[in-house]
């Protein structure tokens, strides 16, 4: 049977029917993978629910941000990002922002051949509600070459999920760098200061310009009435949009464990997933491979309730961590030095960490992704 394939002849006609797997650019579009955990409140910077995707404030009010189960109807979608306005802010100062993004890898999109006679356009496709109505700002940029395209869109009834999309067409300037550092940024403005909406907007590719990159914008910040969801996020290669790529949960949650990854009682249950050895009396290293390779190698580990895990020799004795902090890594494995309250390890003794599912004990390895929070 025959396989369809990105070509420069199948794009050329707007759309690639039953494309290979992967042809969504963006990772988690449907929101379904949210390994940091489901709800965040008291947000006024960075932080994050949903995988791979950040959501950024600076003086635009205070938020609580969420995986959701409100969902456009018949579209065969479970979970959604939702933002809702806590404390508001109805005067927003030059530099104030708010924006929803995802950075992408450019050695994964290396076949929109940008920066040549031959780049590709791309299409935004997506399910958004608010209680807000009115013009809010999809802004892409070409961090490579500092370059900036953005479109407007309009919600036109409140409370109602609206399917939107939007095209960008191929820009001739400047290539993505092949590597595995962010090159695409993809940005769902919500508010914007008047650095940032005191042009004109950047409606095709042009360099860098602050005050052309939201301008239009509505203040989602200025009631504590508004909020904002979106799903079935897909940006993809041509001039149309195809139906939202739905894949395997387990070969989401993959795609996101390469950029950060959570061991949670919660969700895994009691197990033994991490051995070492002692090297004192009341601990020892710990080494586990990672699931995935990440995108880099991880820089550090955060752990919440440590006492829920513990460590184990022999059967013998069984004591609860007291601290678990980084000590190397690489794309594959993390190294952690583990610290009980006791003092009963015999140097040089086999170890294991074990999880004694409580429900609250959570280890996240950090330092892969390209934003914290």
């Amino acid at each position: 049977m025959a396989i369809d394939k990105v070509t420069s002849a199948a794009l050329a006609t707007g759309a690639v029917p039953n494309q290979s797997a992967f042809k969504n650019i963006v990772i988690n579009g449907d929101m379904s993978v949210a390994q940091r955990g489901t709800s965040e409140t008291g947000i006024t910077g960075t932080k994050a629910t949903c995988d791979r995707w950040r959501f950024a404030g600076s003086s635009a009010g205070t938020w609580t941000i969420s995986q959701s189960t409100t969902v456009p109807t018949g579209q065969g979608f479970a979970t959604s990002f939702k933002a809702d306005c806590t404390t508001a802010n109805g005067s927003l100062s030059a530099g104030s922002i708010l924006r929803f993004s995802q950075f992408i890898e450019g050695q994964n999109i290396q076949y929109l051949k940008k920066g040549t006679s031959s780049a590709e356009s791309l299409t935004i496709s997506f399910w958004v509600r608010s209680a807000k109505t009115g013009t809010y700002i999809l802004n892409i940029k070409d961090r490579d070459n500092s370059r900036i395209y953005s479109q407007s869109y309009t919600i036109s009834a409140a409370d109602t999920w609206e399917k939107k999309t939007i095209t960008y067409a191929g820009d001739t300037t400047g290539a993505f760098d092949n590597d595995n550092d962010w090159s695409l940024e993809v940005h769902f403005w919500l508010a914007a200061g008047s650095t940032y909406t005191s042009g004109t907007l950047a409606t095709a590719w042009e360099s860098n310009t602050l005050a052309n990159l939201a301008v239009g914008q509505v203040n989602l910040a200025d009631s504590t009435d508004n909020d904002w969801y979106v799903t079935g996020i897909q940006v993809e290669a041509g001039t149309s949009a195809s139906d939202f790529e739905h894949i395997p949960v387990d070969v989401n949650l993959a795609r996101c464990q390469r950029y950060f990854y959570a061991i949670d009682e919660s969700t895994q249950g009691n197990y033994d997933f991490a051995l070492g050895h002692a090297r004192q009396n009341s601990g020892g290293y710990i080494v586990f491979s990672l699931p995935t390779t990440m995108r880099t190698a991880p820089t550090g580990v955060t752990v919440a309730n440590v006492g829920q895990f513990q460590i184990v020799t022999y059967g013998i004795v069984n004591a609860a961590l007291t601290s678990l902090t980084f000590n190397n890594a690489g794309p594959n494995f993390i190294k952690l030095d583990a610290v009980t309250g006791s003092t009963s390890f015999t140097v040089g003794n086999g170890i294991n960490i074990y999880s004694v599912n409580s429900g609250n004990g959570k280890i996240s390895i950090t330092g892969a992704e390209f934003f914290a929070g």
